[in-house]
């Protein structure tokens, strides 16, 4: 059996970064503080500063980061002064100016978020996951997170009409069609890119947790046993216990130090 190594460095990712090996990591998991939030943990970064910040650590991944790897960065515009800031929006542009391809964009929807009301919006129920590769080609495990079909196959497929016995071109002309019989067969379908998991309720370790589950369906989606996956920004550890788990190798980097004792007595349960 192939041992698992787990690696936790304490301090500020942007030192500990370099001295990462180029091209060593398959899949980076990681959501920053956002933007002025948690002053009293990280000391908060004003959103007018948020890029410029982010962007040398941007930089370190995009090295470390293998030619097939992904990075998934969890994250999401702040209100300031009554509406949302561009930061993000922002990011993202600066990091393709660096190299990095912006593949895709997954949503997180929370689905026990907090009620509330305010004057001028409703509440946060989603969060974004902003995938960066890159290359366009890249390693991904796309049957490892299939979901059952569901109770729409019993009736939709009951009854194929002979449009849907064959391919069914679109009406519009667009060149794209289906043909429904295709899954006539199938326990399992492909799931979209919208994420409904539950926030994290019960840890009271880290002021700001993501569910086991966000780090698990991407580990699964884009790594295989034995790939290494990296958190820049830990926190008590969440996405390392899902690669030990899951059998694969991690690091973390975390500036609180007690956080990371935290995540290394998480880590040590797994442990025989």
């Amino acid at each position: 059996m192939q041992n698992i190594c787990t690696e936790i460095h304490q301090g500020d990712c942007k030192e500990i970064l370099p001295g990462l090996a180029t091209n060593s990591v398959d899949l980076i998991v990681t959501s920053p503080p956002y933007a002025d939030q948690r002053k009293n943990t990280y000391g908060g970064v004003h959103p007018d500063k948020y890029v410029e910040w982010f962007l040398p650590v941007t930089a370190e991944l995009l090295r470390v980061l293998k030619p097939t790897g992904t990075f998934i960065l969890n994250i999401k515009e702040r209100v300031v002064s009554g509406e949302r800031h561009t930061y993000v929006i922002d990011l993202i542009l600066r990091m393709r100016e660096q190299g990095w391809f912006w593949t895709e964009e997954f949503i997180w929807h929370k689905k026990n978020c907090y009620p509330g009301k305010w004057p001028n919006r409703f509440r946060d129920s989603w969060e974004r996951l902003l995938q960066f590769n890159k290359n366009k080609k890249f390693k991904m495990y796309q049957e490892e997170v299939m979901v059952p079909m569901g109770d729409w196959a019993q009736g939709r497929l009951k009854n194929l009409s002979k449009t849907d016995q064959l391919r069914d071109e679109s009406k519009v002309g667009s060149g794209f069609g289906k043909n429904v019989s295709n899954w006539l067969s199938r326990e399992k379908a492909y799931p979209t890119n919208v994420l409904h998991m539950a926030t994290e309720c019960n840890n009271k370790s880290h002021s700001a947790v993501f569910p086991e589950a966000l780090p698990e369906w991407f580990a699964k989606l884009f790594t295989a046993e034995g790939d290494w996956v990296l958190d820049p920004f830990m926190g008590s550890g969440t996405t390392l216990c899902v690669a030990q788990r899951l059998k694969r190798h991690s690091i973390g980097i975390e500036l609180v130090e007690e956080y990371c004792q935290v995540a290394r007595s998480k880590i040590a349960e797994f442990v025989i």
